[in-house]
């Protein structure tokens, strides 16, 4: 096994803690009487999840990508980050470490632009700007309701671009060029014009997120796959439904512009956090682990019961936001950990499955 392949695995277990982490945060930000491991771990539920978690998913994919050795130390500083947040370093060490770390994404997908000078591969660079720019935010104090919006940018445009590379090979028609494009810039510059106003940037951010979810509905491979069995089939099923989910995330944006707390806010962001990204992580990850850390995984038909679980506790979740019931948000989201847990044990037992031996 190659030094490469001795990293992968306690940066992968970094990023499960930042996971577990995270969701234990949010419970108790949702009022689950839970004992906190540090009186911060509510507080950084978003940080553990997005820059510990999600971070080091990408920055790990992305070094596999690259295939330099350095750039494994992006996702080794973001999970170092998350550490420092779950056991209550003082300071900002945490901050500092995943601002580092999201530098050397950028770095990283700069390599790779010079190597593949692409549509997708510059869509995947600026969504790591997007991750960088937030970093820095981060640190010099900005609310937590701007900061996220740049964390979520990082995560849609990381999306759209993986997403682009594999539309390529439908032979996409010259017209939904300008129209990708159109989405793009309309969500970093509502993104940037949130500085100046708020309410303004974000709306028009969502129209943003509305215009890239029709592009890929109408443009994404998955829209054929979808017709194929097995794996194929399950993978285009999580991808169409995360496309209307980013779509549901754009008209929230829209109807509640500058919600920067409460029910309305919880909504817009989980509709995009776990309705979109949630998604694709479990389309993606029977492709991402085997080709991360250099296992088998077998498609189960139970892969459907955890993607199903988390549309149908989602809406409640939603429901709850949306009607003022607190039961409904606070259940939906207890419903929403017990999916994502579902996932993970689902996933773990198609790799021992898979790696079992066979015989009599």
């Amino acid at each position: 096994m190659t030094i490469r392949y001795r990293l992968r695995f306690p940066l992968l277990a970094f990023g499960m803690l930042a996971l577990l982490s995270a969701l234990w945060g949010g419970l108790v930000r949702l009022g689950w009487g839970l004992p906190s491991v540090q009186p911060n771990l509510a507080g950084f539920h978003g940080p553990l999840m997005i820059s510990g978690f999600l971070g080091t998913l990408i920055g790990l994919e992305r070094a596999v990508a690259l295939g330099r050795l350095w750039a494994y130390s992006g996702p080794l500083l973001s999970g170092l980050g998350a550490l420092a947040l779950i056991v209550g370093l003082p300071g900002a060490s945490g901050q500092l470490l995943m601002t580092i770390a999201s530098l050397i994404l950028v770095i990283a997908s700069l390599t790779i632009i010079l190597r593949q000078s692409t549509l997708f591969t510059m869509t995947m660079g600026l969504g790591a700007i997007c991750w960088l720019v937030g970093n820095i935010l981060w640190i010099g104090g900005w609310p937590v309701h701007q900061i996220v919006l740049w964390w979520a940018g990082f995560l849609v445009l990381t999306i759209a671009g993986e997403r682009l590379e594999l539309a390529r090979l439908a032979h996409l028609p010259g017209k939904s060029r300008p129209t990708f494009l159109l989405a793009v810039g309309l969500l970093l510059f509502g993104l940037v014009l949130t500085a100046i106003s708020f309410d303004l940037g974000i709306r028009l951010s969502g129209i943003g997120m509305i215009t890239l979810a029709v592009w890929l509905m109408r443009y994404d491979i998955a829209r054929r796959t979808v017709r194929q069995r097995g794996l194929t089939r399950f993978m285009a099923v999580c991808l169409l439904s995360g496309h209307a989910w980013l779509g549901v995330s754009g008209l929230l944006a829209m109807i509640f512009g500058g919600a920067v707390a409460g029910p309305q806010y919880d909504a817009l962001l989980h509709a995009l956090l776990l309705g979109f990204v949630f998604s694709m992580i479990f389309g993606h990850a029977p492709i991402i682990f085997p080709a991360v850390i250099g296992v088998s995984m077998s498609f189960q038909p139970s892969f459907y019961v955890h993607l199903v679980l988390l549309h149908l506790t989602l809406l409640l979740r939603m429901a709850g936001d949306l009607a003022g019931w607190m039961p409904g948000r606070q259940w939906g989201g207890l419903l929403n950990v017990f999916v994502i847990l579902l996932f993970l044990a689902n996933t773990g037992y198609s790799i021992l499955r898979s790696s079992a031996p066979t015989g009599r």
